[in-house]
């Protein structure tokens, strides 16, 4: 009698293991997919860029280093190769960026252009769709560290060098889309 207990138990505890280890596969499988919807919005921002860049340098030529830096920060977050360098490469980029879009207040012809009208309204609706994307990575990043973190599951976890995400956040300053209306 005591040995089907024993084997019952150990039953429970292998199903409970399984259990759990297929949860934190689903949960680390969403957040690269979560991450992956991220990496997209950017994509589409990094790709739009050069166009509005080349639509003021049109205008405002003589404002050559916000448009090297608009361009620097743009290229440092094409390379990042993690959250946190991603992270940097979003907050220098979303600072250039406001910079740029300000000089259109300086020259009423850029202002009025309706290529660069266009592209504004195309940055506004990437910068939403970013802020979306991070709000469900990191929705997705928590679940899966409070997995990790959670007694026993940070047993099952551990011993399958389950480890945490890093979430994808900005600075206090740099919460909100940068202001690409006119």
């Amino acid at each position: 009698m005591i040995f089907y207990i024993i084997m019952g138990a150990a039953a429970a505890l292998f199903l409970y293991t399984i259990s759990v280890y297929n949860r934190l596969v689903k949960n680390k499988n969403m957040a690269e997919e979560a991450w992956s919807g991220i990496d997209v919005q950017l994509k589409k921002r990094y790709d739009l860029i050069p166009a509005l860049v080349n639509t003021v340098k049109g205008y405002a030529s003589h404002e050559k280093e916000t448009l090297e830096n608009v361009i620097k920060w743009r290229n440092m977050g094409v390379s990042a190769n993690t959250v946190k360098d991603q992270e940097n490469a979003e907050i220098g980029l979303s600072a250039v960026l406001g910079r740029l879009i300000a000089l259109s207040e300086n020259y009423p012809d850029l202002k009025a252009n309706a290529n660069f009208q266009e592209l504004q309204k195309q940055l506004s609706e990437i910068e939403n769709a970013i802020q979306l994307s991070r709000r469900y990575y990191n929705g997705v990043v928590r679940d899966f560290n409070i997995t990790i973190e959670s007694f026993p599951s940070n047993l099952v976890a551990s011993s399958f060098a389950f480890s945490k995400r890093d979430y994808f956040e900005l600075d206090k300053a740099q919460r909100e889309a940068p202001e690409v209306k006119f």
